[in-house]
């Protein structure tokens, strides 16, 4: 593969030159003030929970890592955007799976394997470009409202659900933003990064939940 090949996805890049996503490339700043926040909110908290601190650094990463590919615009830099988003998702589930559902770590393991398989399976499936690529991002969602419903009686579970109805608008800005390119040349790409931070904020608030008496869930 050429790591250096130019990709030019979205509305706002019209040249390969670092620059061209101005808005795209800046809205990744939600993502680390959301890193920001739930840091301060984790130290708050005082559990020392190794788990959601790894979690919110990832999210650092994540920001990053999109900053890098809506400047630098490679199948490399690509790479550095998705794999980051790919590791949350999976290692979130993980701890969703344990710390909400109480799963057995067999059970999480082979949750996350099926999880693999109906992700590959539904990639392969769907023609290359269909909801300008958002489709990927489809099981993620699925799994993530099933997860909430499972977990309903709990905050944490309507903590899920409202997060999968952040994301569910994120997922089609994401998939409008080449469609809307003749009336918005600026697209909506922007969007799918600032909703996507309400999300993973949601998302982090219910790893951090406490109930009424002042306990946590703990480690997973």
């Amino acid at each position: 593969m050429d790591w250096s090949r130019p990709i030019d996805l979205y509305c706002e890049r019209t040249d390969p030159s670092f620059w061209a996503e101005p808005v795209n490339a800046i809205s990744n700043a939600a993502f680390l003030i959301v890193a920001i926040a739930a840091f301060a909110q984790w130290r708050r908290a005082g559990t020392r929970d190794i788990p959601v601190l790894l979690l919110i650094l990832l999210i650092a990463v994540i920001g990053i890592g999109s900053f890098i590919f809506h400047t630098v615009a490679t199948s490399g830099a690509e790479l550095a955007d998705t794999s980051p988003i790919a590791l949350f998702i999976y290692a979130y589930l993980a701890l969703a799976l344990r710390r909400f559902l109480k799963f057995g770590w067999t059970l999480v393991a082979l949750s996350l394997g099926l999880f693999a398989l109906v992700s590959y399976g539904e990639a392969a499936s769907v023609p290359p470009g269909a909801l300008n690529g958002s489709h990927a991002y489809l099981p993620a969602l699925v799994v993530l409202l099933l997860v909430g419903l499972a977990a309903w009686r709990q905050e944490t579970g309507r903590l899920l659900i409202g997060a999968g109805a952040v994301f569910a608008l994120s997922i089609l800005f994401r998939s409008l933003d080449n469609a809307l390119c003749p009336v918005l040349p600026l697209g909506t790409h922007f969007l799918w990064h600032g909703l996507n931070a309400v999300v993973l904020y949601l998302l982090l608030s219910a790893a951090m939940w406490k109930d009424d008496l002042g306990r946590d869930h703990g480690p997973p």
